[in-house]
């Protein structure tokens, strides 16, 4: 990737991550007290973290099954209450079982 494409895409970056944090701002002008709204702007942050991150997820290993294990993996230990590392270990350990499985049982 070339420099101006890089910077192109910073900016892009730039100024729609701080369009959600200042939309609010602005069209706000007293505390916000409705639950569902502040419930809203409070998942805002990990929606978007999420949508970023799903996708590099399923590619982040030579096939989507072994992937996507890993990714279940993830939200189960996450489910039960977890630590990173413990939730980290398992869902690298799933995907290395499952590629394992897949070099015996071909689909």
């Amino acid at each position: 990737m070339d420099n101006k494409t890089f910077f192109i895409l910073l900016a892009v970056m730039a100024v729609s991550t701080y369009l959600v944090r200042a939309i609010p701002f602005a069209a706000f002008r007293k505390k916000i007290t409705n639950r569902k709204v502040k419930a809203f702007f409070d998942y805002i942050p990990y929606t978007v973290l999420s949508a970023m991150t799903f996708p590099a997820i399923l590619y982040s290993t030579d096939s989507v099954i072994t992937a996507s294990a890993g990714a279940l993996t993830a939200v189960i230990l996450a489910y039960r209450g977890r630590s990173l590392l413990i939730v980290a270990v398992g869902t690298c350990a799933a995907a290395f079982l499952v590629s394992l499985l897949l070099m015996f049982v071909p689909l």
